[in-house]
């Protein structure tokens, strides 16, 4: 019954091992690789996404803020002190 029990966990790791190797080895061939470059690019892509959508949604509460979707627009005033330059009506300076 003890050899039995030895024999049985002796060939389970040894099928373990040789699975865990054949996969491991199968990684390293063109097919593997280029489906790991494939997962990443698929990271990348759906990052990509997310930071395009968080740039909308940030341009759109900019563009709310400011006042450019009402179609009013900001004044003369606001548009200088956010950019830096003067604007024509502030009393000649």
């Amino acid at each position: 019954m003890r050899r039995l029990f030895w024999v049985t966990l002796g060939a389970t790791a040894g099928v373990l091992v040789v699975r865990r190797i054949t996969r491991t080895a199968e990684s390293y061939t063109p097919q593997g690789l280029a489906g790991a470059v494939a997962s990443v690019g698929d990271g990348i892509r759906v990052f990509a996404d997310e930071v395009r959508a968080g740039m909308a949604e940030r341009e759109s509460e900019l563009r709310g803020a400011l006042g450019l979707d009402d179609g009013a627009g900001p004044d003369a005033d606001a548009v200088g002190d956010l950019t830096g330059r003067p604007s024509q009506n502030r009393g000649g300076r």
